[in-house]
């Protein structure tokens, strides 16, 4: 079984990472921004609630995010690992996952940290927005997500560094390339991919 959480600010390749990542080790990759789309989409009970939200404008509570995400990994296929895209983003999310996975006996092996160069981060996040039309997402505009995605992920890095669980790894480069750097760091704490031809593989 292996249990993963990647973290990584906008713009550092996380979301590719993680689809990649959950390939390499057989394991479905759990994004809190799919999980709302699919209840919402699908109107789940849990979806009609999201959706009441999300009309306003309001922020998704915490406990409602539990709930969904206890939802999911209760699901067979996350019986043998998971790798969590976008949960947890705070520290009482941290406790309620902490919770959820001792009630099966079980605990995160491994937080990937994708960091990125600050400046590079906003280049490329500018270039996708010329090329998306989204004439809203400004330097200025850019720099303050990523400020307040530090300031909102520093405490759980803190958390998890003190268990011994986050590795590090630049997310910069080529795809391939981040991709090698995260499955030597993985396989420097003993997990190894599965085999699996259509999966990335560290050399």
């Amino acid at each position: 079984m292996t249990r993963l959480l990647v973290i990584g600010p906008p713009g550092a390749g996380k979301g590719t990472q993680a689809v990649r990542l959950a390939a390499a080790f057989g394991i479905p990759a759990v994004s809190t921004g799919d999980i709302f789309r699919y209840n919402v989409t699908n109107q789940t009970e849990l979806g009609l609630k999201v959706k009441s939200f999300m009309d306003k404008g309001a922020y998704v509570p915490d406990s409602l995010t539990n709930e969904i995400v206890a939802d999911r990994l209760a699901q067979a296929d996350a019986a043998d690992g998971f790798l969590l895209d976008g949960y947890p983003r705070t520290l009482d999310q941290v406790h309620e996952l902490d919770r959820l996975l001792e009630s099966d006996g079980a605990a995160l092996d491994v937080v990937v940290q994708i960091s990125a160069d600050t400046d590079e981060v906003v280049a490329r996040l500018l270039k996708r927005a010329a090329e998306q039309g989204r004439a809203d997402d400004t330097a200025d505009v850019i720099r303050h997500r990523l400020e307040v995605y530090s300031e909102q992920t520093a405490p759980l890095i803190d958390v998890y560094g003190a268990r011994g669980l986050v590795v590090t790894v630049d997310g910069l480069g080529a795809v391939d390339a981040v991709t090698e750097r995260i499955l030597s760091a993985l396989a420097e704490r003993e997990l190894r991919a599965v085999d699996n031809p259509d999966a990335p593989s560290a050399s």
